[in-house]
């Protein structure tokens, strides 16, 4: 079930914001995966691909670079694109 809300921005737009299962994201200091209820986090993301699950389907966003907060089941990305 899609319970975590993932939203990405650059800073000209919205890219996506959508209900996700789960969310893996390229951090400076490793690769880390977000399922819900995580722990609240703040991170600074590296160039790579941000993935995420929806409705069964697996997606993807390249990022340069950018950072990301974590609560209550809210991911929220700022990023270079």
């Amino acid at each position: 079930m899609d319970s975590i809300l993932l939203i990405i921005y650059s800073p000209e737009r919205t890219i996506l914001e959508k209900m996700v299962c789960k969310v893996s994201l390229p951090g400076t200091k490793g690769r880390f995966m977000v399922l819900k209820d995580h722990a609240p986090l703040i991170s600074s993301l590296e160039e790579g691909r941000i993935v995420f699950m929806s409705n069964g389907v697996e997606e993807n966003v390249d990022i340069a670079s950018g950072f990301v907060e974590i609560a209550f089941n809210k991911v929220t990305v700022c990023a270079e694109l």
